[in-house]
């Protein structure tokens, strides 16, 4: 009797034990939230990975999805495989949605990478030839971003009546150097340009830059003035914007913490914004 006692009661207690771990585990489950985001390599997905810890304090996990090209995660986003990307500037993404229907947002801008423009052997810009090759990113959306680099030091000049942002190649006005502007290199071999073309000016993406030991503020012939326009975003899908994970993600990337990770690490190569 007291054998079968015993054997029952024990029974009851592992019932109650598996009724504990099993309403722990759910309740956890509730309470976090797993958001799923994109971002390039070099600095994004580093800024994401010291934003990790800071967010799990807040209930959401976060996944980083790292890509090596411009146009997958705005695609992927799209898709719903990501719940946001981190990537890219306004310029392009308007460029984005345009191209492809898309009705993607930003959330907010986190950092900017000043654009710098590189060469082997053209150590000042007065040693700069007549005729000199000036090659770019294949990407539409930063013609009047390069454009404009040029013009602020003197090197052309854009037609009046054209803001910068949407100047292209034809509205270069004057060129007193005859600069031979070329966009035929995917932007992630431009460091292996600089490389090789050796007389060539080459204006290579910061993420690019550093992916290659490259220091815009130290190697840069030219670089870009930190009133740019171009600070780099979160994008999400327009049904999102009160997502309240996403809001959060938001609050964090913009918080004294990442902040200061971007000027420690980066060194003045990537400046934090608020906006």
């Amino acid at each position: 009797m007291k054998k079968a006692l015993l054997v029952i009661l024990s029974a009851v207690f592992m019932v109650f034990l598996a009724a504990c771990g099993s309403s722990d585990s759910g309740s956890g489950d509730e309470e976090t939230t797993t958001i799923k985001v994109g971002a390039s390599s070099t600095p994004h997905a580093e800024i994401l990975e010291e934003a990790k810890p800071l967010l799990e304090k807040e209930g959401v996990n976060l996944e980083i999805e790292e890509y090596q090209d411009y146009v997958l995660p705005n695609d992927d986003l799209e898709s719903g495989d990501l719940d946001a990307n981190y990537f890219q500037h306004i310029p392009y993404l308007e460029t984005s949605n345009a191209d492809t229907g898309y009705d993607l947002i930003s959330l907010g801008g986190v950092h900017l990478e000043p654009m710098g423009v590189y060469s082997k052997n053209i150590k000042k810009i007065d040693d700069i030839k007549d005729g000199t090759e000036v090659l770019m990113g294949r990407n539409v959306a930063e013609q009047g971003r390069v454009l404009s680099i040029f013009q602020e030091e003197g090197l052309i000049k854009i037609k009046d009546g054209v803001e910068p942002v949407d100047a292209t190649f034809d509205d270069i006005a004057e060129n007193p150097k005859n600069l031979k502007f070329s966009m035929e290199v995917d932007p992630a071999f431009l460091p292996d340009t600089y490389e090789s073309e050796e007389d060539a000016l080459v204006v290579i993406n910061t993420n690019y830059a550093l992916q290659a030991n490259l220091k815009p503020s130290k190697d840069a012939l030219i670089l870009e003035g930190t009133d740019s326009p171009y600070a780099n975003i979160v994008a999400a899908r327009a049904e999102d914007k009160d997502n309240e994970a996403l809001q959060k993600l938001m609050d964090v990337l913009h918080s004294d913490e990442i902040k200061q990770f971007i000027e420690e690490k980066y060194d003045g190569s990537i400046l934090p914004v608020d906006e």
